[in-house]
């Protein structure tokens, strides 16, 4: 039913808790896994004229941090997916430069994935308000079945 399962990471230990859920679902459905990180992109500063667009700044030291950070990423990545190809899955992993739920919807509208699945880190109140929520974002969005959970904060409790 779901050719292709979008799992996507953060690289934070709540991202991680979504991951025996994604692979059991993979399992189920003999889907291709492809395992997904977005690094930040470069700092976009506002011109201070209202209305008018920002524009990226990228200095030799950023551009140099954010190769690095995506080499990081990919080796994050590999070592995910280990246990997804020890159990037989396919898995491909992709590390994109971008913010996080547009560079998620994209990836998958582009990809035709079937099932995305995706961890929440449960903030409510001001905290979702200031920082957003990448997993509510992908919901609205996307269009396509979400596999969500809301990690325990303490994986021993």
């Amino acid at each position: 039913m779901f050719k292709k399962l979008l799992v996507c990471l953060d690289g934070s230990e709540l991202a991680e808790q979504i991951l025996p859920y994604a692979k059991e679902q993979a399992k189920s459905f003999k889907s291709e896994v492809v395992l997904l990180h977005v690094t930040p992109e470069a700092v976009i500063v506002p011109p201070g004229i209202p209305g008018a667009p920002g524009y990226p700044i990228q200095t030799g030291a950023m551009v140099k941090e954010m190769g690095e950070e995506m080499i990081k990423a990919q080796e994050y990545l590999d070592s995910i997916a280990l246990s997804f190809q020890d159990a037989g899955l396919k898995t491909k992993r992709v590390v994109l430069e971008g913010a996080a739920g547009e560079s998620i919807v994209k990836y998958a509208g582009e990809h035709k994935i079937g099932l995305i699945a995706i961890a929440t880190h449960g903030r409510s109140g001001v905290g979702r308000a200031i920082l957003g929520s990448v997993a509510d974002f992908v919901i609205r969005e996307s269009g396509l079945p979400i596999l969500m959970i809301r990690p325990k904060h303490d994986k021993s409790k």
